[in-house]
């Protein structure tokens, strides 16, 4: 509960240093997990004093116990080694520290480790950080390349010779840090945040050795998957060897075998380079060639052709045709027209001899009344009427007599 304290009426140092250590005792004794730092192990005394601290946070506390306590696993853990320690926090009033007062200390076997790490393993892929459509492909040829490493360590000389063998101009931001030990992760951690925010980085390599599982288990750190899983610039894991798979090779956006296999996949080689663009301009040449030889046939051809070698051959042709085709109209015309003559002609003698004057020329005369209306009957005529009668060469005047009386012929 909160004390009720003020400037007037304030509250000694070891008052509360004695609730604290009341708060505390309440604890009760916990299991704790950590990685030993430090251990101080004097002849002689009693006790053994050690640091534990969390691998993915900068966080520390101390740990006392009994020197019986430690002999049992003192042949198997050392500093570094992953520990479960069941201890009850005590608080030292004198000196307002906290401390771990441990009953039992049992080391992390490499199986439980595994276990741990397939466990988280499948925790990320669950959320999707190890996913093949979150990879970013490298670039072809980068001008700078970030490198975390270990200080003057064989991953570091790998990576620069191989890289600068292939391509002599290619530079290298280097940032040597822990890899392995307590403050692997975080130095880890704290370069590749760095190089990501550099704008000329175009691709980052995090490249170690190879080692135990326990010595890799830096990178297989949830704070680093999630670091890297939050890179905006492309990152090669190159951790360990073939065998070795820390969880940064999941996460990565391209994983390599070995630093050396890093370098070579980063960074193209000139020889090779220079090789493939001969072999393309070689490639070019001869498919232009090859299509100026194609076309020139092509020209060839059609300048061989019979109406490109004597192009007016096609006029004097086309000429014979309308020659033939006139003069063909010419004959179909004329017998067109020397029927329709023969024909008029027939059709003229028909009409000409089926005309009045025709029959007046053969001796006929028309009659004709006064009033010029033609004598059809002799009854039409009367006695001493003047006609006129037409004939074939002109007209005259004619008067109508009376009939004589016909003569009967004898019996």
């Amino acid at each position: 509960m909160a004390l009720n304290t003020s400037p007037e009426a304030p509250i000694p140092v070891g008052q509360v240093s004695r609730l604290i250590g009341g708060w505390i005792d309440r604890l009760g004794a916990v299991w704790v997990e950590g990685q030993i730092t430090q251990l101080s192990r004097r002849p002689g005394a009693g006790v053994v004093f050690l640091t534990l601290r969390d691998p993915s946070h900068d966080i520390s506390l101390s740990v006392t116990c009994y020197r019986a306590v430690f002999d049992r696993i003192a042949d198997v853990v050392s500093e570094g080694a992953r520990v479960v320690v069941h201890a009850k926090p005590e608080w030292y009033a004198p000196r307002g520290s906290l401390s771990l007062r441990a009953t039992e200390i049992k080391p992390v076997g490499v199986g439980e480790l595994l276990a741990r790490l397939e466990q988280l393993k499948k925790s990320l892929a669950a959320e999707g950080l190890f996913a093949a459509e979150r990879k970013r492909p490298l670039p072809f040829l980068p001008q700078l390349i970030g490198l975390v490493c270990g200080r003057a360590s064989a991953a570091e000389r790998d990576v620069l010779e191989n890289a600068r063998h292939r391509w002599p101009a290619v530079r290298f931001e280097v940032r040597n840090v822990p890899v392995q030990g307590v403050h692997a992760v975080p130095g880890v951690v704290a370069a590749i945040e760095e190089l990501d925010a550099a704008p000329d980085v175009d691709v980052i390599i995090v490249a170690r050795g190879g080692g135990s599982v326990e010595d890799l288990l830096p990178f297989s750190d949830e704070q680093l998957v999630r670091t890297v899983a939050a890179c905006r610039t492309p990152l090669v894991s190159a951790i360990g060897h073939e065998p070795d798979s820390p969880l940064l090779d999941l996460v990565a956006d391209l994983r390599a075998s070995t630093p050396t296999d890093a370098a070579k996949r980063v960074v193209p080689d000139v020889g090779e380079e220079l090789t493939r663009v001969g072999q393309l301009r070689e490639r070019a040449l001869r498919c232009v060639t090859a299509h100026l030889d194609r076309e020139e046939r092509g020209l060839a051809a059609a300048r061989a052709r019979p109406c490109m070698e004597r192009p007016q051959r096609m006029v004097d042709e086309r000429e014979e045709q309308i020659s033939a085709l006139a003069e063909r109209g010419r004959r179909t015309l004329g017998h067109l027209l020397d029927r329709a003559d023969s024909e008029l002609a027939h059709t003229r003698a028909r009409v000409v001899a089926l005309s009045p004057a025709a029959t007046l020329r053969r001796g006929y005369a028309v009659l004709q009344h006064a009033d010029g209306s033609v004598v059809r009957d002799a009854g039409e005529v009367t006695p001493e009427e003047e006609l006129r009668a037409r004939v074939a060469e002109g007209e005259f005047t004619v008067r109508a007599v009376a009939a004589p009386p016909a003569v009967t012929p004898p019996a």
